[in-house]
């Protein structure tokens, strides 16, 4: 995905690479059968009468930004990769005599489309994939070269009426809704021996479904109730799993942080002293922060603690104020997004937020955070136990209760009711 293509003209599949892009031709090319096209909009390889039924290898789909708007092409597709969504339009077009649902391009996504809401597995396993392209400038022409935008399927289907043309006639048009799915387990790459296979008669169905994209495989065996997990989003490449924020069982990691719980437990305002000490140090690598002061236990307003950040230095310096929140819990409670909300809706312009736990956050949470672009730093239990240990064997001979009682006993110094811009003044 991302890759771009040269499509040249030519149609010469022998060399790999083309005036230094990967050549569309040589990858696509499948000996035997005739060259898969770019050269409409919706561009379906032929339907082949394989041993265990017809079935379609493909249909490819390609999008040309810079005609959109013109008399040719009056609309604008929508590509919001990130989120795993295309929104693309139908060929049809004014004074071409034919229904809308009968021109080439969107009878093929209509047949594709009964196939991808079929109720049943049998059904969708030979359903044809969508190869999303769209058209990049390369140099001074905007033709000639593709981008690679991922495999999807159609998830809407809709008529709506358009205008085009000087004398801005109205006809109608389907538009459609693809969903993009994640090619995460495949590196974000298509393997085109899956294609070659589903345009080979000879090979059965189950076969060449192997070679498919492990989320098209899910959703062939579930149905649209898997989009919502098989669905392409950016944000879940920066997705820790629960496993992963937690210390393995029986290890002296997950000892270090069954103590901290313990030591905490029926004391938590203390915690945010550790919280607050454990937050500077992660804050602080690569860049210079200062703690603050902790809040008071009631009245708070949403932070335990608050600190700065100064990156820069003179005139080239910036701060910024840290909003950090603490909670000790034990170490196989979830974090939700409602509970991390409380610090993010506090937030301002030139503030971060960081929330510190002995437990874990949950998937749905961490997801809300990066889609929203919310600027929390989330530090979960193994993370915490990690930096304690830490500091204990810096400052305290590996005694780990020991830099806990330290951090305890220096929380009454350090509380105040300023309010959080003032951490700026000092």
């Amino acid at each position: 995905m991302g890759d771009v293509f040269r499509y040249a003209s030519g149609k010469d599949a022998v060399p790999p690479d083309v005036d230094g892009f990967r050549n569309f031709w040589h990858v696509t090319d499948t000996p035997g059968r005739k060259r898969v096209l770019l050269e409409s909009g919706i561009n379906s390889i032929a339907e082949v009468p394989a041993v265990d039924g017809p079935r379609r290898a493909a249909v490819l789909i390609r999008s040309s930004p810079w005609k959109a708007g013109s008399e040719q092409t009056p609309w604008h597709d929508v590509f919001s990769l990130e989120v795993g969504h295309v929104r693309y339009f139908g060929d049809h077009k004014p004074g071409l005599g034919v229904s809308v649902g009968q021109t080439k391009g969107n009878g093929a996504l209509l047949r594709a489309f009964e196939r991808h809401r079929a109720p049943t597995a049998d059904v969708r396993r030979y359903a044809e994939p969508l190869l999303v392209f769209r058209a990049v400038r390369r140099g001074r022409s905007p033709k000639g070269h593709v981008e690679f935008c991922g495999v999807g399927l159609v998830e809407r289907a809709e008529r709506l009426v358009q205008w085009a043309g000087e004398n801005r006639d109205t006809f109608t048009n389907y538009v459609y809704d693809f969903a993009m799915l994640d090619l995460a387990a495949e590196d974000d790459c298509l393997d085109w021996r899956w294609i070659e296979a589903r345009r080979d008669p000879s090979v059965r169905i189950d076969t060449a479904l192997k070679l498919a994209p492990a989320a098209w495989r899910e959703w062939v065996e579930k149905g649209h109730a898997a989009l919502p997990r098989v669905r392409r989003r950016v944000a879940r490449s920066r997705i820790v799993k629960i496993k992963d924020q937690k210390p393995p069982a029986g290890s002296p990691q997950a000892a270090d942080l069954h103590t901290i719980h313990r030591f905490f437990d029926n004391r938590k305002h203390d915690f945010e002293a550790v919280a607050s000490a454990v937050a500077g140090r992660i804050l602080g690598d690569g860049a210079s922060y200062r703690e603050g002061w902790l809040t008071r236990r009631s009245g708070d307003g949403g932070a335990d603690f608050i600190g700065r950040i100064d990156v820069g230095r003179g005139t080239a310096g910036a701060s910024l104020v840290v909003l950090g929140q603490a909670k000790c819990v034990t170490p196989e409670t979830s974090i939700s997004a409602e509970q991390i909300a409380r610090i993010v809706a506090r937030l301002q312009r030139g503030w971060i937020g960081v929330y510190v736990t002995t437990g874990y956050f949950s998937e749905a949470a961490q997801m809300e955070m990066v889609e929203d672009r919310y600027p929390i730093s989330l530090v979960n239990g193994r993370e915490l136990a990690g930096e304690l240990r830490a500091m204990a064997n810096e400052d305290h001979n590996g005694d780990l209760v020991a830099c806990l009682e330290h951090l305890r006993a220096n929380q009454a110094a350090i509380v105040s009711e300023r309010r959080p811009e003032e951490v700026l003044l000092l």
